[in-house]
């Protein structure tokens, strides 16, 4: 439980620092930061039932876009999240838990397309288990993964569509896709661990990679964020792996928010079938943009 908590404190410790030194006139920044709370306490003889219960969770999504206001730009994006439920009588399970870096170089050649050069890491901060009942009903956690078990490396160079500001489309044509499991053991509970052959920590491959990002304002105090996701290794074309995220996010007044989450994978190495995943939470929110809306 410490370890949780210390998470969530990190995240909201760089959330209040990350954007902390004044504003320089080439840079365009925005930051997202809140936290969830939700908790349900019942006698023991309730009779309506019920189970004690605390849920909390903390995300912070920041922004930092550079442009010389000729040819080149430079733009970053950082997302951090994590939450945890932990019922009465029962060990904390998380219920999101993303550690997500963007950074891109571009150079301007026409009125919407730019070359870049780019660099995306992905990972987690703490350990998932899968659970299961025995046959006494006492239920047992199994580590599938933790911190860079798995995490992703990719760096990219190629070409970007970028018709708005709100909307873009990379073509990664040189793309490296690093993978790394740095748990040599976890295979014994993960046997297709992540695609990373048994005994080794690092994967790469070289693979032709295409993103998709939309980020707006929809209507007033509604913001909506899709990324999709996709690439193919070169060596084996038909292996595609794909990542849809979701995110729509409504101010109820300044300072509370209701957020939705959903993430849909589809990677043959984690799993034979497709993953989803959906939060909902309503907190505390802090929003601060330097970009148009």
């Amino acid at each position: 439980m410490k370890v949780k908590f210390l998470i969530l404190g990190v995240i909201i410790s760089m959330s209040l620092n990350l954007f902390g030194q004044d504003t320089l006139s080439k840079w365009k920044r925005s930051l997202q930061t809140g936290i969830n709370i939700n908790q349900a306490s019942f006698s023991d003889n309730w009779k309506g039932g019920g189970t004690s219960s605390l849920a909390l969770g903390g995300l912070c999504n920041a922004k930092a876009n550079y442009t010389n206001g000729k040819k080149m730009n430079w733009d970053n994006d950082l997302q951090l999240s994590y939450g945890f439920v932990q019922n009465k009588g029962e060990n904390a399970k998380k219920t999101v838990d993303r550690i997500f870096f963007d950074s891109k170089l571009g150079y301007v050649i026409g009125k919407k397309w730019n070359l870049f050069a780019s660099m995306n890491f992905t990972s987690q901060f703490d350990a998932g288990f899968s659970y299961a009942r025995d046959a006494a009903g006492i239920e047992h956690g199994t580590l599938i993964s933790k911190f860079m078990a798995p995490a992703y490396l990719t760096s990219s160079l190629g070409m970007e569509y970028k018709p708005v500001d709100y909307f873009w489309t990379r073509f990664g044509l040189g793309t490296m896709r690093q993978t790394f499991v740095l748990d040599t053991s976890l295979y014994q509970n993960e046997p297709k661990n992540y695609g990373v052959d048994v005994g080794k920590k690092l994967k790469t491959e070289a693979v032709f990679q295409l993103i998709s990002n939309f980020d707006k304002d929809i209507m007033k105090n509604t913001n909506l964020k899709v990324r999709l996701m996709a690439l193919s290794p070169y060596d084996k074309m038909t292996s595609i792996v794909s990542r849809l995220d979701v995110s729509l996010t409504a101010k109820v007044n300044k300072y509370i928010s209701t957020n939705i989450a959903i993430s849909v994978i589809n990677d043959t190495n984690q799993d034979a079938d497709v993953q989803f995943s959906q939060v909902f939470g309503l907190g505390l929110m802090y929003n601060f943009s330097e970009f148009k809306q």
